[in-house]
């Protein structure tokens, strides 16, 4: 009898367990179903936490797993989270004109409606005219289609014009980080149609659920990241075993022998490169409305950066490596930036970790790649006993040029 995927990978059911339990401690401790243990503000910081878990996962499967390091992945994150964004501006507005013009003596006509939504919701850069890409605001359900096609459709293009012209190591991470920098800086202009530097704000306020308290809304927010971070972590899992797994760890190790050995390299890269921007899109959709607000300064290169340095520190090569990179990293930085960390006076100065944080950031970046390259992850690894293969240094392939076990370990 054949035995199910997650009985075939123990870690994975590991994993689901523990966060489910996590899920439901928290919401226990909630102030909306459990014992008020919980601020409103600190479960929505844990599901933007467990987001940024989501799309940590993503980026070990295209950097980890198949040795693309894209320094753009958090456009993709970005672009989830203007899609959703948008319905989410256009209902709020919508209902608020709605319920303005509906008091006036003649009752409204559609046009002057639309007209009055669009002076609402682009009057800050000086238009009240609805841009092309707003033709879907109106729809919930084609949106959250663009969650995931936009975000896919800049990475298969991207790809398919980067891979089949065989660029590779740092040029294609300089690709995707001008990629980046190209995409923030059209959204920095008011005529990008997305209210320039001003973003997408009140995204917090669910259209039709004022009657509904933000400690309930931040707990189903925190629901579906739980989810999307579970599934999300199946699908990687699934993705990276078997042979198709084996595909993509040999071009990492050695892409020009995978090439040789007659496997269309372009098209596993090109595969991977665009299901993660898919599920970077999802991640940053449940993102932005827990945060509330999005602008181009959230697609800025420095976060995709960010968000390789969460994998390194985690551990890349190991999906719950990233999430442990991600989940620590980010809980660390809401308690040094959010004031939660005490100064330390050193008499002829006084540490302020708000402005020291990015400074403990870099060096514990530089700290993991010098004397723990297996980052956090490796203390997992240790912990549950999990070896490398005693091969005593025999080649692991017939070519006198096969990785060796030092090698494939790391």
């Amino acid at each position: 009898m054949k035995r199910s995927f997650i009985v075939q990978n123990p870690s994975v059911l590991i994993f689901l367990a523990g966060l489910a339990l996590f899920t439901l401690a928290v919401t226990v401790m909630s102030e909306a179903l459990g014992t008020g243990g919980l601020s409103t503000s600190f479960i929505k910081t844990l599901g933007k936490t467990l987001c940024l878990a989501l799309i940590a996962v993503a980026m070990d499967l295209v950097w980890g797993y198949t040795g693309i390091l894209s320094l753009g992945h958090f456009a993709f994150f970005g672009l989830g989270g203007y899609m959703i964004g948008m319905w989410l501006m256009f209902a709020r507005t919508e209902s608020i004109v709605a319920s303005s013009l509906a008091e006036g003596v003649l009752p409204p006509t559609p046009s002057e409606i639309e007209a009055a939504i669009g002076n609402q919701i682009f009057g800050v850069v000086g238009s009240s005219e609805f841009p092309l890409i707003w033709a879907f605001a109106d729809s919930l359900t084609l949106q959250l289609m663009l969650v995931v096609l936009v975000p896919g459709l800049l990475a298969l293009v991207f790809g398919w014009l980067a891979f089949r012209s065989r660029v590779t190591g740092v040029y294609l991470s300089i690709l995707t980080q001008a990629m980046t920098l190209a995409l923030a800086l059209y959204l920095f202009q008011n005529d990008s149609g997305l209210r320039g530097n001003n973003g997408l704000s009140g995204l917090q306020n669910l259209p039709g659920l004022d009657h509904v308290p933000q400690s309930m809304i931040s707990l189903w927010f925190f629901w579906a990241s739980a989810f999307a971070l579970g599934g999300g972590y199946v699908l990687a899992a699934w993705i990276v075993s078997g042979r198709f797994g084996s595909v993509l760890r040999g071009i990492r190790d050695d892409e020009a022998r995978v090439r040789f050995l007659g496997y269309p390299v372009e098209s596993y890269k090109l595969f991977v490169f665009t299901i993660t921007a898919m599920i970077a899109g999802i991640a940053g959709a449940l993102y932005y409305p827990q945060a509330g607000i999005i602008n181009p300064a959230e697609i800025a290169p420095i976060a995709s950066i960010y968000l390789a340095v969460w994998v390194a520190i985690g551990g890349r090569g190991r999906l719950y490596g990233a999430v442990i990179g991600a989940v620590f990293v980010s809980l660390i930085s809401s308690w040094f930036t959010g004031g939660q960390a005490p100064d330390i006076n050193l008499g002829f100065y006084t540490i302020q970790w708000v402005d020291w944080w990015l400074i403990l950031l870099g060096l514990s970046f530089v700290a993991v790649t010098l004397f723990a390259p297996k980052g956090i992850g490796g203390l997992v690894d240790l912990i549950g006993g999990r070896v490398s293969p005693n091969r005593h240094g025999a080649d692991l392939g017939p070519g006198m040029g096969s990785l060796r076990e030092k090698e494939a370990s790391e």
